[in-house]
């Protein structure tokens, strides 16, 4: 028996309803995955930061926040940043890149004085 064309209608809308929830389901499962890999991303960094520092495991958040924001604001770190973005692999290279902020101001001081 043939479907008349008010069944058919209803027969794709119902298969519209389904790919719909489908795609639903799958922005889900994408957003899921993007959280578990920030969450895994932030984990690893953080304890990296622990690792070389591990004073700052007795840090109150209050004194963590403050320590990430005067060493990631400083001109230093936003120096390594810009290199390390450029993907210059002759900056990159650069042994001044190694040494440590205050070493690098103090030298940049003398250089002025």
């Amino acid at each position: 028996m043939a479907k008349t064309l008010t069944e058919k209608r209803i027969d794709v809308e119902e298969q519209i309803r389904k790919l719909e929830n489908h795609r639903k389901q799958l922005v889900q499962q994408e957003k899921a995955e993007e959280r578990k890999a920030r969450t895994n991303r932030l984990c690893k960094r953080g304890g990296a930061v622990e690792k070389l520092l591990p004073e700052l495991a007795t840090f109150t958040d209050e004194q963590f926040d403050l320590f990430v924001n005067r060493v990631i604001l400083s001109e230093y770190t936003k120096r390594v940043i810009a290199e390390l973005s450029a993907d210059n692999p002759v900056a990159n290279a650069n042994p001044q890149n190694n040494i440590p902020s205050n070493q690098t101001d103090s030298k940049a001081n003398s250089e002025t004085a």
